[in-house]
């Protein structure tokens, strides 16, 4: 049969490596998986939140890390999230065909975070959760803003999230996370009415 072979989808894989005197991380993210998860920071709580990204997202997404933890979690945490954002920014590429926006609400018993995004190119986060604990085991509630506001800079992406109830502190935090994953999972997906090309009437979403 005569005829051109069909056009192979791009392949949205990225890997980032970096390295300071305080961390050395490694995240790998495969934007067409299927949900497998490797993960192992040095700070469980957050490869548990880093395995709902990739449960809920259908992201496949390795991440390893080696911090001054015996300080605190903060600096890992952060490196984590940096890393993070640039491989998805890297794996979304030129960013031609994909949905552009997502949004998705997610409840865990007593607990609902909405969470809205745009891979608009332009980093800003609005943040709207609120905590009746200082921790969630060893890990700090505060940093959960901090990983999301470092994400947000090197993805370039327009994030809100809003807790709209909640009581207990893991619940919010993994509502936010699930919520988070379902939103960029819309947001990356290709639409295939735009036929591969930016969703932006500018026609351009990224930084550079």
């Amino acid at each position: 049969m005569n005829g051109a072979a069909p056009a192979m989808a791009p392949v949205r894989v990225a890997t980032v490596k970096r390295e300071t005197k305080e961390t050395r991380v490694e995240v790998t993210i495969n934007l067409d998986g299927t949900g497998q998860a490797d993960n192992d920071s040095g700070i469980p709580f957050l490869d548990h939140m880093l395995d709902q990204i990739s449960s809920h997202g259908l992201f496949d997404l390795t991440v390893k890390a080696k911090g001054d933890t015996w300080i605190d979690d903060h600096h890992t945490n952060e490196d984590i999230a940096l890393a993070f954002g640039t491989a998805l920014s890297q794996a979304l590429g030129d960013r031609k065909g994909i949905h552009r926006f997502g949004n998705f609400s997610a409840p865990l018993d007593e607990a609902l975070v909405d969470v809205v995004l745009d891979l608009s190119g332009r980093p800003y986060l609005g943040y709207d959760l609120a905590f009746r604990t200082e921790n969630i085991g060893r890990f700090e509630v505060q940093l959960v803003e901090h990983f999301f506001q470092s994400l947000a800079n090197t993805s370039g992406m327009t994030l809100h999230i809003r807790q709209l109830a909640g009581q207990n502190s893991h619940h919010i935090v993994e509502a936010a996370f699930k919520a988070f994953a379902r939103a960029l999972r819309r947001a990356c997906e290709v639409d295939p009415r735009r036929q591969g090309q930016i969703a932006s009437s500018k026609g351009v979403l990224t930084q550079q």
